[in-house]
């Protein structure tokens, strides 16, 4: 069985290591990288070839509406999934525009998330 590769991108050092420790869990996925903003998660996708990103909406430095947009032009086949606290469609839209596959908000539970990343 292929496993997908999968980044995750999230300011928030406990939420990307919790996510990392619920995906550990998954016969079917692997956790390749974490970056904690937009700029890292950039570097780090060219460098790990991700199958699938899930991306923080707003971060410092660069947010991941833009980050979305230059992964998905360096590392077309990976795929990304927009995750985010915040329930305004303007930022959700822009994401997908730029090439965001779904979104799903961070109050969502993990069986959720996982059935997206297995969907996507």
């Amino acid at each position: 069985m292929k496993k997908s590769r999968i980044l995750l991108v999230d300011d928030h050092a406990l939420l990307r290591h919790g996510l990392a420790l619920i995906l550990g869990y998954q016969k079917d996925v692997t956790v390749v990288g974490e970056a904690e903003n937009g700029k890292a998660a950039i570097a780090l996708a060219e460098e790990t070839k991700p199958d699938l990103v899930i991306m923080d909406l707003m971060m410092p430095v660069m947010d991941g509406i833009e980050a979305t947009a230059q992964i998905k032009a360096k590392v077309p086949e990976a795929k990304v999934i927009v995750l985010t606290t915040f329930s305004t469609s303007d930022g959700i839209a822009k994401a997908l525009k730029n090439g965001a596959s779904g979104a799903i908000f961070k109050s969502a539970a993990d069986t959720e998330l996982i059935k997206m990343i297995r969907q996507v």
